[in-house]
C-alpha cells in the first residue's frame, strides 16, 4: 500500500494544531500552511490531529476549516482529513443523492475497499447517518442497479489468494451463457460478480479469456449504449484493475471541455494512499504526460497545490 511521504521528524500532533490555529488566524488564512500540514499526514495522523484540535480548540477541526476556506480547495481539504472510512460513507451518501453518475460511486466504494474497509464503511454510515447503507442504496435505485448495487455494498469477499480452479471454469462457463444471451442481470451474473473473492475472480476471467477467445469487457460491449452495462463493465475494471478504472476517470475528469473537478477530487483523496504510484504509472502510459502536468495544466491556485501535495 503506498503510504504518503512524511517528513522524517513529525511534529507531534500539539504542534500541528497549534501551527493550523495560526494559520486561521489574523485576516486571511494561511492556506499553504494547511497544505504543508494535512497533505503529509497519514490517516491515523491525521485522526490524532483532530482529536487534539477538538480538545484544544473546542471545535472539530473540520468545522474550523469549513469556517475558512472554500470551493474546490476547500472539498479537497475537507475529504483527504476525513477518516478514510467516513469519507466513503459521506461520499456514498452525497451519492445517493445526486442525480447523475452516482451510481459508480457506490460500485467504486464496494469494489475497490478491502472487505475490511468496505465493513468499517457501513459501520461509519450507520453511525453518522442512523440508518444502513444498503438501505439508502435500495431506496434510491430500481431494477437491474438496484439488483446489483445492494449486494455489491453489502459483500464481504474473502481476501486470500486461494484459488478453485474448477470452480473459476465452470462459473466462466455460466458467464459466457448469461452474457451470449444478453441476460446481463441474471441473478447468476451478479452472484459471481458480488461475491467471489478478486482472486477467484480473475482466474475465472482469465478462463473466460482462454476459452471463449475474448475478454469479458469485450464481449459486455455489445450495447454500447446500455448504461446498466457500463457500470458492470466498470465493476469488473474495479476488482480486476482498479488503476486502470481511475486512470480512466481522471482523464475524463481532466480532459473534458471544462473539468470535472467533483471526480478529480474524489480520486486524489480517496486513492493517494492506496495506489495513486501505480494510478500515476498507467495515466502516463496511457497519455504519454504525467498526472502531475495534466493536473497543472487544469486547476490554479492552492486546489492545484494541495491536489499536487497529494499525488
Amino acid at each position: 500500500m503506498a503510504t504518503l511521504k512524511v517528513p522524517a521528524h513529525l511534529p507531534a500532533p500539539s504542534e500541528d494544531v497549534e501551527q493550523l490555529r495560526k494559520a486561521f488566524e489574523g485576516w486571511g488564512t494561511n492556506e499553504q500552511l494547511i497544505i504543508d500540514i494535512l497533505a503529509h499526514r497519514n490517516a491515523p495522523q491525521r485522526n490524532l490531529i483532530r482529536k487534539t484540535y477538538a480538545e484544544a480548540c473546542g471545535e472539530d477541526l473540520l468545522t474550523s476549516l469549513e469556517k475558512e476556506l472554500s470551493s474546490d480547495f476547500e472539498r479537497a481539504v475537507l475529504l483527504f482529513t476525513l477518516d478514510p472510512a467516513e469519507r466513503d460513507a459521506y461520499l456514498a451518501n452525497e451519492s445517493t443523492k445526486r442525480f447523475t453518475s452516482s451510481n459508480w460511486i457506490l460500485m467504486e466504494i464496494a469494489c475497490t475497499r478491502s472487505p475490511h474497509e468496505l465493513f468499517n464503511v457501513r459501520k461509519a454510515y450507520h453511525a453518522r447517518y442512523k440508518k444502513s447503507l444498503e438501505e439508502d442504496v435500495a431506496h434510491h435505485t430500481t431494477g437491474e442497479y438496484r439488483k446489483f448495487l445492494v449486494p455489491l455494498v453489502s459483500a464481504f469477499r474473502y481476501e486470500g489468494e486461494e484459488v478453485n480452479l474448477t470452480l473459476a471454469k465452470s462459473e466462466a462457463k455460466i458467464l459466457r451463457d448469461k452474457i451470449s444471451h444478453k441476460h446481463y442481470s441474471d441473478e447468476e451474473v451478479i452472484r459471481i460478480v458480488t461475491t467471489r473473492s478478486k482472486a477467484q475472480l480473475n482466474a475465472t476471467l482469465n478462463h473466460y479469456n482462454t476459452a471463449f477467445g475474448n475478454a469479458i469487457n469485450k464481449d459486455l460491449k455489445a450495447d454500447p449504449k446500455d448504461e446498466f452495462l457500463k457500470l458492470l463493465r466498470a465493476a469488473i475494471k474495479c476488482l480486476t484493475v482498479p488503476e486502470k478504472y481511475f486512470e480512466k476517470v481522471l482523464r475524463q475528469a481532466i480532459n473534458k471541455l471544462g473539468t470535472d473537478e467533483w471526480a478529480l477530487t474524489r480520486v486524489v483523496t480517496t486513492r493517494a494512499e492506496v495506489d495513486m504510484v501505480r494510478i500515476k504509472e498507467e495515466y502516463q502510459r496511457r497519455n504519454s504526460v504525467t498526472l502531475e502536468k495534466a493536473i497543472a495544466g487544469d486547476t490554479s491556485g492552492d486546489y492545484e497545490r494541495m491536489l499536487l501535495a497529494l499525488i
